[in-house]
């Protein structure tokens, strides 16, 4: 067992997501307890070491809970909904917030947890399940120091880097905007693409040279393959994509600040969702783009079709 891991760790939520994550603790030995509403997913958990708990409440035994659920009415019901982790006769010593929700929801829960005497940090992360798994992610942390120097050494475990943005939510506004700045790169991406395409180049040929510039980034190089071979297989879908525009372009307004190139981009993410691509990898945001520049690619025989 790593030296690091030192209690006994829960795992609330083992979607695609959570389960390379808590899979990266598994490994190193550490005794980890797991829950999931839809129990036949935390098997592949359980294989590598894990142990599955009949109810929420069970993980109160755990010293440190992870939390990593889709939604803020998710996040409320595992937590302080009927049967949620604040609400047994064992409460966790620290529960660490994953997901991507609202800093007003995050703020609640806070709260609720503190109310009880479990600190509470706010750590949502950069990076789909394929970064996770190479030990790439990003978590973007807020709450008090103290909780954050004692839960360094697990998110050290997790991926490469945790940074410490504030003491209250402000690691919400601060990943909701990284999730802005995505989707409008995605954007722009597709859009110079499918304009290169229609003048006569093909998609391999133009990604080929753009990630020979000085504009390429690590994300472009590694989703070119799929750009070019129209595979939207999710990462992270086209409906996630939306929900964090909406809770990011609130923020904007209650904050008053305009936000241009990004209320555009949710504009289009609504209508890619329209198309029915609502299921499908946020990258098929070219499916509209290149709709609209009149390209056809029924011929291609890689094009994944729509949910």
């Amino acid at each position: 067992m790593s030296d690091t891991v030192t209690e006994h760790l829960g795992w609330l939520g083992t979607g695609r997501m959570g389960t390379v994550l808590a899979g990266r603790l598994v490994d190193t030995g550490a005794k980890v307890s797991v829950w999931n509403r839809t129990a036949s997913k935390v098997q592949p958990l359980v294989d590598r070491g894990a142990t599955a708990v009949d109810s929420i409440t069970d993980l109160g035994h755990c010293g440190v809970v992870f939390v990593m659920v889709s939604t803020p009415d998710d996040l409320r019901a595992v937590t302080t909904g009927p049967g949620g982790l604040l609400t047994g006769d064992a409460l966790p010593r620290i529960v660490v917030e994953c997901s991507t929700v609202s800093g007003t929801v995050s703020s609640e829960i806070r709260r609720a947890a503190e109310d009880l005497g479990v600190a509470f940090l706010a750590a949502p992360i950069s990076g789909n399940p394929h970064v996770v798994e190479a030990g790439q992610a990003c978590f973007v942390v807020s709450g008090s120091e103290h909780t954050f120097t004692e839960v360094l050494p697990y998110f050290e475990l997790l991926g490469k880097r945790a940074v410490l943005v504030g003491d209250a939510e402000q690691s919400r506004l601060v990943k909701l905007c990284h999730n802005l700045y995505l989707g409008m790169m995605v954007q722009a991406l597709v859009e110079v693409t499918s304009l290169a395409e229609k003048g006569g180049t093909s998609r391999a040929a133009f990604l080929d040279f753009l990630n020979s510039t000085v504009l390429s980034s690590e994300w472009v190089q590694r989703r070119s393959k799929d750009l070019i071979e129209l595979d939207w297989t999710p990462t992270f879908t086209t409906e996630l994509l939306r929900k964090d525009f909406d809770l990011a372009l609130q923020a904007a307004r209650a904050l008053e600040v305009p936000m241009p190139v990004s209320s555009t981009v949710h504009h289009l993410i609504q209508v890619a969702i329209g198309h029915g691509l609502r299921n499908q990898d946020f990258l098929s945001l070219y499916e509209v783009q290149s709709a609209g520049a009149g390209l056809d690619h029924s011929t291609e025989t890689n094009a994944t079709e729509p949910e």
